[in-house]
């Protein structure tokens, strides 16, 4: 509601700022005639809308504009407003705006929007926390009762990143709450790594990193998953605005790139089998000593009653698994997360299996039933 980019002071294209004097008691109601408009178009088209209150630079300001306008005391009454004017919309809240929890008061102010957005709405929607680079929510707020699920962000530093780390983590905490990967790499986003500057550039994620970063969380407990693309989220026209941080294709080519479409496979997939028996299952491996190669990391899940298995691998490699997880004669299948197609391997008695050769790429998902 309150944007990333100088969100107080640049209007939006009709000209309104959201608050009058940079005041959050002062909310500028034709700014927020707008939201209503974004917010229920989306819920038309059946979308539920991630709803950030204030990016995180009018809390916590560090690398952002700001400026900094929120204290516990002013934080509770304007959550109480957006969540009183959004109660019955379709949406998510979204506290944190990529910032870090660094002191007391930054923990009592969000704590105190939070508290304001369940008074306005009466407890209708859903909260999460959107932590920074590298973090997940859990490591802020994890304990605090009005957050709802976690959030990691596993970023944009590398090919590879290990998100399953941090959602294995979230998944074995107490209390228990459901986590995602709330911002793991873009498509079509710059590859930053330590000698990588905005200024010199380099190279960029893809489809296939999209993927990985997907299956792999997905696989290790994650109750979803965000994709993002590079050019999508700043809504990229060069005719308009600078592209941002290098953003390179202009948003109407680029919902048409090849991992937003992929996404629905994994979904597709996760839905081909009861998902609520699964579980993650990693000592159904049998190559540990890959494990610790990210660019090799597989992933299993196993179905609490021996129906069925599932394993993301990222490579053409070697797959050796514990069969005796599968409650009957094991029937296994190849998943190609580029095309959604099953191609059928029959009766599984030889070990190890080795994916299919494919020109389009080098990942798969093996699927083992019991017949």
């Amino acid at each position: 509601v309150l944007a990333e980019f100088d969100g107080l002071d640049q209007p939006n294209a009709n000209g309104d700022r959201p608050l009058i004097d940079n005041d959050p008691a002062r909310p500028n109601e034709a700014y927020f005639r707008h939201v209503d408009a974004v917010i229920a178009r989306a819920n038309e088209l059946r979308m539920f809308v991630g709803l950030l209150p204030t990016w995180g630079d009018k809390l916590v300001k560090m690398w952002g504009i700001g400026p900094e306008i929120f204290t516990p005391d002013n934080a509770h009454s304007y959550g109480q407003y957006i969540g009183r004017r959004y109660r019955d919309a379709d949406l998510i809240w979204i506290v944190g705006g990529d910032r870090p929890i660094q002191n007391e008061t930054h923990l009592q102010t969000w704590r105190a929007m939070a508290k304001g957005l369940r008074r306005g709405d009466e407890g209708r929607h859903l909260i999460t926390f959107h932590a920074p680079g590298r973090h997940s929510s859990s490591e802020y707020v994890h304990n605090e009762p009005w957050l709802d699920f976690n959030t990691i962000q596993s970023g944009h530093q590398g090919k590879n990143i290990a998100n399953y780390h941090w959602i294995e983590s979230d998944y074995l905490a107490l209390p228990v709450k459901p986590t995602l990967d709330g911002e793991p790499n873009y498509e079509d986003h710059p590859v930053m790594s330590p000698k990588w500057t905005w200024e010199t550039g380099g190279d960029w994620y893809d489809d296939y990193d999209c993927r990985k970063s997907a299956y792999r969380a997905v696989f290790s407990g994650a109750a979803g998953h965000t994709y993002g693309c590079h050019a999508v989220w700043q809504m990229l026209d060069p005719a308009r605005n600078p592209a941002i941080n290098h953003a390179r294709t202009p948003w109407r080519s680029a919902i048409e790139l090849p991992g937003a479409n992929q996404m629905g496979h994994l979904r597709d997939l996760w839905l081909s089998r009861p998902p609520l028996r699964r579980r993650p299952d990693q000592a159904m491996l049998l190559y540990p000593q890959m494990q610790s190669d990210p660019a090799h990391h597989m992933r299993a899940m196993s179905a609490s009653d021996g129906s069925h298995a599932m394993i993301y691998t990222p490579l053409s490699q070697p797959i050796r698994i514990d069969l005796s997880r599968i409650s009957g004669q094991p029937v296994g299948s190849w998943f190609n997360p580029r095309s959604g197609q099953f191609i059928s391997i029959g009766p599984l008695r030889d070990l190890p299996l080795i994916p299919p050769d494919d020109p389009t790429g080098s990942d798969w998902a093996l699927v083992v039933d019991a017949s």
